[in-house]
């Protein structure tokens, strides 16, 4: 197995620590230097991050990268009471498929959890049930999400899950089922409307644009918050949908945090409906379960 470590310092001089682990457990260390690391693409396959600097991006080509740690993405996740004039809603993306780990683009199409995905869905739940009382459980229909509720709800007092189909990825056309490599090839015209910079841009296939997504994501949440004033409510979606629900909470500061694999956000949906982001992108309950840095969701940076 290779393993990348960063160093201690974030200073121009940023250096990685290379770690060749081998079956014998011997191992040999040496400080490999890297030039302007954050405006270039690292494209390493098959690593695995001991943690990674939360102001430095960086983008892996290969999908079966998996991150072992990740320091807190900001806010503050406790929260001992819930006013009556707002609904605290616990977003949280379903654990990893073995398409996520493939790079193969799911949309609507119904895969299941992987091992991994089960046990960050197992740890995820460990971290809920430490705190504040959850009132209710919403989730995708789709089988990912919906699993991922369900561990959920188990260690949190076997709570309700309501599966709600508008809380689904975004329909991603004739891209799903294949994966993004393949796209350009495969389906041309698909993968460009997918890369186009207008919002409402449909992709072919039957595919939403992202005005499509936005719209039925956010009105399902405002729903949600509307009928649980003064509650904690957990929702299990996708990459791309919970982008869009960011989007419509923070609409002149675009999140730059992919959305990994079970990530936690905390959304306060109020009475007047006013959005507040008070934590994003947080895996730190993953930090003895591995994660994909980039596992492929429904939208360019869904992680």
């Amino acid at each position: 197995m290779i393993s990348f470590r960063y160093g201690e310092s974030l200073k121009p001089d940023i250096h990685l620590l290379l770690r060749l682990s081998q079956t014998n457990n011997s191992c040999c260390s040496k400080l490999l230097p890297i030039a302007a690391v954050s405006k270039h693409t690292l494209r390493i396959p098959a690593l695995r991050f001991n943690s990674i600097p939360p102001l430095l991006h960086i983008s892996m080509a290969d999908s079966t990268s998996r991150v072992i740690s990740q320091p807190e993405c900001g806010g503050d996740a406790k929260s001992e009471n819930v006013s009556p004039n707002f609904t605290e809603i616990i977003v949280i993306r379903h654990g990893e498929t073995e398409w996520n780990a493939d790079g193969r683009i799911q949309g609507h199409l119904d895969v299941e959890l992987n091992d991994i995905g089960r046990q960050q869905a197992t740890a995820v739940a460990a971290r809920l049930s430490k705190e504040p009382r959850i009132s209710v459980i919403y989730s995708s229909d789709l089988k990912r999400a919906h699993e991922t509720a369900e561990i959920i709800a188990r260690s949190c007092g076997d709570l309700e899950v309501i599966k709600d189909p508008e809380l689904r990825e975004r329909h991603l056309g004739d891209l799903q089922g294949i994966s993004l490599r393949e796209a350009a090839k495969s389906q041309p015209l698909a993968y460009k409307a997918f890369l186009s910079d207008r919002n409402d841009q449909v992709i072919p296939g039957g595919g939403e644009s992202l005005d499509q997504l936005y719209q039925r994501c956010t009105s399902c949440l405002q729903r949600i918050a509307k009928n649980h004033r003064g509650k904690r409510v957990v929702v299990v979606s996708h990459g791309g949908a919970i982008r869009a629900l960011h989007m419509r909470a923070s609409p002149h500061r675009r999140s730059k945090s992919k959305i990994w694999n079970t990530s936690v956000g905390i959304l306060h949906l109020s009475d007047k409906d006013e959005w507040t982001v008070k934590l994003w992108a947080d895996v730190s309950h993953l930090n003895k379960t591995k994660f994909l840095n980039s596992g492929f969701g429904g939208d360019k940076t869904s992680g």
